[in-house]
């Protein structure tokens, strides 16, 4: 296959999407039962063709009685928003988490691999180590009490149920905040910034600094509803959370994300809509073209590149070359697979295997270290996956977005609204700040953190919480 051929995918591989096609709601429905390097690049992530209407007009209305997470709820038709907004709880049976315990000990463990490190994968001591505590020693009813004991709601926006956590601070003239997760995340990454987000002064903190705090499930995630259609890519997501913002009353507001979060963050500034006043991302997309051009052409890097952005190479050289199998395969054929769906150690260490950098954290952690997050942190996550059902609803949003992309994941979207970086060394590249001043020329903040890899707020939750305090404070 040759370079031009392999070049000519990179720029095609995606089209634009097109906003109109319809989903279904999927009610929820818990267990029952190289090219990587340029094919990767623009086939597992892109950049979206962006809509700039506005969201459908909405207003907050009084809040019905609770609804509870239904093991045996159908799919329902789709029916028209109604803008009601419901208050959420959700309670995991206990056949759900005994038949989850007799499936991890009933696992068939593969041969041990045949290196001495995690280049072949997760490593199985890992694994069985993780095993060993997920069947014996967690518990999750602890997170799910956490989660229950927080203001938890589903809203309808565009036929599909939203799940949201949604805690409004004390503190006057809080500034609203919408955090968007990615993959392999959810809200529960985002639990450790609540408090110090909404309640500063609880925390070392100011009260000025205080926010209002919005924290989606992404369509297929969680307690969010399952698309039954295909559709929901980013640019409608970013659309829906424009909506949510509105129904909750917010006339201004700012957005954050990484990840997919990050994508979605960046849709929104580009569509512009009322309220929203400048977004924050820990994965930025600042790649500049020539450099793309340059590893495309697997050329090496430029002779004149600075300390950090020959950094940023080799960090995006190694993840377009070794880190991008998961999304490869999300990105054509999620359906496939079924053995994550049906095996929670496989499901796991899909999960695992993100990235080299929180891959190795997380080893660590299950060999005996003390890191940013913990056992339960990592479990809590796996088993909010399995018992949603959602290992591959979730994968579908890289299919969704592979239809009709129009370029990098990485790539400068032209965002003219206000942009704050802040730049933890292992994400999966750190981006440089002069590539970073090029790619946002409303750029209020950057900084570079000491620590941290891509799941940010849940490994470094107080450097978190300190980057949105002054990220935002000039809006305020």
């Amino acid at each position: 296959m040759s370079k031009s051929f392999i070049r000519k995918l990179f720029q095609s591989i995606y089209q634009p999407f097109n906003p109109g096609d319809s989903v279904m709601l999927n009610q929820h429905s818990p267990r029952r039962g190289q090219l990587l390097q340029t094919l990767t690049l623009a086939g597992a992530f892109g950049v979206f063709l962006l809509e700039q209407p506005g969201c459908a007009e909405t207003e907050p209305l009084p809040l019905p009685a609770t609804i509870s997470y239904d093991n045996t709820a159908p799919d329902s038709p789709v029916t028209e928003d109604n803008k009601e907004i419901r208050p959420f709880h959700y309670t995991a049976s206990d056949e759900d988490l005994i038949d989850l315990r007799r499936r991890i000990l009933s696992t068939r463990w593969p041969v041990r691999e045949t290196v001495p490190d995690a280049s072949q994968g997760v490593q199985l001591a890992t694994m069985q180590e993780l095993a060993r505590y997920w069947a014996t020693d967690y518990d999750w009813r602890k997170i799910e009490t956490k989660l229950n004991s927080l203001p938890q709601f589903v809203t309808r926006i565009d036929g599909l149920d939203i799940h949201f956590i949604h805690v409004r601070s004390k503190h006057p003239n809080a500034l609203p905040v919408i955090i968007t997760h990615g993959w392999p995340g959810s809200p529960i990454e985002q639990l450790k910034i609540i408090g110090p987000l909404t309640d500063p002064a609880a925390y070392g903190g100011k009260a000025e600094d205080a926010f209002d705090v919005v924290i989606p499930s992404l369509p297929g995630y969680g307690f969010s509803g399952k698309p039954i259609e295909p559709g929901w890519n980013p640019v409608r997501i970013a659309k829906a959370w424009a909506t949510l913002m509105e129904r909750l009353g917010y006339t201004r507001y700012v957005a954050q994300g990484g990840d997919w979060g990050n994508a979605i963050s960046e849709t929104m500034a580009l569509q512009q809509p009322p309220g929203l006043l400048a977004i924050h991302t820990n994965m930025p997309a600042t790649i500049p073209p020539a450099i793309s051009k340059s590893m495309a052409a697997d050329q090496g890097p430029p002779a004149d590149l600075a300390p950090d952005e020959l950094n940023a190479w080799n960090q995006l050289d190694f993840f377009y070359k070794k880190g991008l199998g998961y999304a490869i395969e999300m990105n054509n054929r999620p359906q496939t697979l079924y053995g994550i769906e049906d095996s929670p150690i496989g499901l796991a260490a899909w999960i695992i295997d993100h990235d080299d950098a929180s891959q190795k954290m997380i080893a660590r952690v299950f060999a005996g270290k003390t890191e940013g997050v913990s056992r339960d942190d990592i479990l809590d996550n796996i088993t909010l996956y399995w018992l949603t059902d959602t290992a591959i609803t979730s994968a579908r949003l890289y299919w969704d977005n592979a239809r009709k992309p129009m370029g990098g994941f990485f790539d400068p979207r032209g965002i003219q609204i206000p942009v704050a970086v802040s730049v933890f060394p292992d994400e999966i590249y750190a981006a440089p700040k002069g590539w970073t001043e090029k790619a946002y020329p409303k750029l209020i903040h950057y900084n570079k953190l000491d620590k941290g890899t891509h799941f940010a707020a849940w490994e470094q939750p107080q450097a978190f919480t300190e980057e949105l305090r002054a990220a935002f404070r000039s809006l305020r």
